[in-house]
């Protein structure tokens, strides 16, 4: 993690390019060596008389004594006296600030900032965490399904802590890499780290079933045996716990319900501990007749016979989304990738398919509005039907090509940590346009990106026309995202002397693209293949003012920080035909950050004249067990990530809300942003 002082303040950068920004007006700022009592990856000494940060849910804890307070939806300001704190502001970086009081701690009016100010210049210490961990061991096992249960054994060492805190993203840390060899080889700092918690899973020496059982060992951090068992067993010994689970296909269902009951009673008992919050969903505790404060001193063991207790019909209905399942092969080749299934705790089912119905994608006929206007024959994809299980988001690591999910790969996954040794600080967006007919698009998406760099570290580069040479060099150049337009066919991207493939490159350096294009999808996963970790691209032909419609949007929703799958599933909505839309690679990566640490969704239904019904979402797939507090006037609660906050709110609330929310918006069916649906609901 690297940190600068500007003329305005200072700025933290992490590994991942994920960047916070303190304004001060009289900042000075040295290196330090202070010890704060959080963890972090760098502190720094400082002097000012007001920090303003980015907006964020902010505890103090008192250092003194057992006090604490939480600014929450009031803008304050929060009044604190002599005394040294400990202020936690969970931002997209986590950030910590150490200082004595007397203090003042509030929200700038419209929610946009966290101001910290003294009656003085005060000397401080700030500490800082990166959210995004890369691992840092590789473990060897053979390939083999012993081999396997080690390594899922071995993940849970990524844990920070055994209790149920580890519901919070940043205390679980990335899970070491795995490789096949000859032999186990687990390095001894991830032997120690693995936590002996007595917890253990049984489980029939079968792929099929090591990869569905995987994510709740991972989770519970129990110890994997393959063992001559017909079915999995659960079971810590010293509590007499010897529970037995289904075998498939039933087992997938109670693998599900009991991760997602433990995962979310967690997260309820977790709110005992110091960074507890007014959390909607708290109160079921009660009607469960569990003692919070006591669960969260509990050992896992003690926790685990609670939790089994509780029937899942009684915690059903107030389940947050589950955030991620991959449909994985179960298959030796794929284990390399459970390190980073594991670390996105997905969902993991074996992949089923059906043939697609004629409804599901609409033939057509309007040849004269297609992208790939030209001589070239579009590149034809087999697409199936995938049985979705449980999940927002869908991945697929296995054969056939699914609509409904992102096609994903081993190197995808792979690539993704090469970007991370990158050493520029900006993100270098290529906005490539080889055919002047789609220029609106072309100057919609590139004055999206550099409205973008008013608020985030983007470098934009606009093309046109570019040849097959040019176009090579874009790709193999480092970028950060490249978002072609033009055509596609099944000689490659188009180019005015000639057709570029991917297949020619010698390498890819461009971590992310967008190739709308008609009928892309090859082209897109060889730039997988080749270097890339996502992209979006298309199945088939699409209609040209489809594609921009989906481009613009796309464009927008990349730099509010929405991950690829989630941001062409949103975009994609603006159209008829947008099932001809998918991403490759990991769809669960993202292009930039977000001011607002997860990306926001909002529905809008009318009522009457003047009132309306408002659903409001935060959700991100890295930030699994993580909370938002909706800046709605009157509201006193925060939500898991995953369950969607309700309002109904007069026409005045309804557009101060709208007005700072920056946000995509579904309003009576149609796709809105919200700045332009609130100017058109003030009208």
């Amino acid at each position: 993690m690297e940190w600068r002082v500007r003329s305005d303040g200072l700025t933290v950068v992490d590994a991942a390019n994920t960047e916070l920004r303190v304004a001060s007006p009289d900042l000075s700022v040295r290196a330090s060596d202070t010890t704060i009592p959080r963890p972090v990856d760098v502190t720094v000494d400082c002097e000012a008389t007001e920090l303003r940060f980015p907006i964020a849910v902010v505890y103090v804890a008192s250092q003194a004594s057992d006090a604490t307070y939480e600014l929450e939806n009031d803008t304050g300001p929060l009044e604190l006296p002599a005394g040294e704190y400990v202020l936690d502001l969970d931002a997209s970086v986590k950030t910590y600030l150490q200082v004595d009081g007397p203090l003042s701690v509030s929200k700038t009016p419209d929610f946009e900032q966290v101001v910290v100010s003294f009656p003085e210049r005060r000397e401080m210490t700030l500490g800082f965490r990166s959210r995004h961990e890369r691992p840092t061991d590789t473990v060897t096992v053979p390939g083999t399904p012993s081999g396997f249960a080690a390594a899922v054994t071995h993940a849970s060492s990524a844990h920070k802590t055994t209790g149920a805190d580890r519901t919070y993203p940043t205390l679980r840390g990335h899970p070491p890499l795995v490789e096949i060899g000859d032999a186990l080889d687990v390095p001894d700092d991830v032997r120690d780290a693995t936590p002996d918690v007595g917890i253990e899973l049984l489980v029939p020496p079968d792929y099929e079933t090591l990869y569905t059982t995987a994510p709740l060992a991972y989770y519970l951090q129990a110890e994997v045996q393959t063992a001559g068992v017909d079915r999995p067993k659960l079971c810590a010994p010293s509590a007499g716990i010897r529970r037995s689970l289904s075998s498939m296909p039933r087992l997938e269902s109670d693998v599900e319900r009991l991760l997602r009951k433990a995962f979310f009673l967690d997260c309820l008992v977790r709110n005992a501990g110091p960074y507890g919050t007014n959390l909607a969903e708290e109160s079921l505790l009660d009607a469960l007749d569990l003692d919070g404060n006591a669960l969260y001193h509990a050992d896992p063991v003690d926790r685990l016979e609670t939790y089994l207790d509780v029937p899942f019909q009684a915690v059903e209905h107030r389940l947050p989304d589950w955030h991620l399942s991959t449909y994985v092969d179960p298959e030796p080749r794929y284990v390399e990738t459970l390190p980073f299934l594991l670390d996105s705790l997905s969902l993991v089912f074996p992949p089923k398919t059906s043939e697609l119905e004629g409804s599901e994608l609409v033939e057509r006929s309007l040849d004269d509005f297609y992208r790939s206007q030209g001589p070239g024959e579009v590149a034809s994809v087999d697409v199936v039907k995938p049985e979705l299980r449980g999940g927002r988001v869908h991945g697929w690591l296995a054969d056939g090509v699914p609509i409904d999910v992102f096609k994903s790969t081993p190197s995808a996954y792979r690539n993704r940590l090469s970007y991370m040794d990158r050493e520029h600080d900006d993100t270098i967006v290529s906005v490539v346009l080889n055919d002047q007919e789609m220029d609106k698009e072309h100057a919609d998406v590139a004055r999206i990106y550099r409205e973008g760099s008013d608020d985030l570290p983007i470098t934009v580069d606009v093309y046109e026309e570019l040849s097959t040479d040019e176009l090579a060099s874009v790709f193999e150049s480092e970028n950060d995202f490249v978002h072609y337009i033009g055509h596609c066919e099944e000689d490659g991207l188009r180019c005015p002397d000639g057709y570029m493939s991917v297949s020619v490159l010698d390498v890819v350096n461009t971590q992310t693209f967008f190739l709308n294009a008609c009928g892309s999808f090859h082209e897109g996963m060889a730039l997988v293949e080749k270097g890339a970790v996502t992209g979006g691209v298309t199945f088939t032909q699409v209609l040209n003012d489809h594609a921009v419609k989906v481009g613009s949007a796309f464009a927008r929703l990349l730099i509010h920080g929405f991950s690829f799958e989630r941001a062409l599933r949103i975009a994609r909505r603006r159209i008829m035909m947008g099932k001809d839309y998918a991403v490759v690679g990991d769809g669960t990566h993202t292009l930039s950050q977000t001011t607002n640490r997860m990306p926001t969704t909002a529905e809008l239904e009318r009522l009457s004249e003047d009132r309306f019904f408002l659903q409001f979402d935060q959700f991100s797939i890295r930030e699994i067990g993580a909370y938002y507090h909706p800046y709605v006037a009157d509201n006193e609660y925060s939500y898991l990530c995953g369950n969607t906050a309700e309002f109904a709110l007069d026409r005045r609330t309804t557009v101060e809300f709208l007005a700072r929310a920056d946000t995509s918006v579904i309003f009576d069916g149609e796709f809105y942003w919200s700045d332009d649906l609130a100017a058109q609901l003030s009208t």
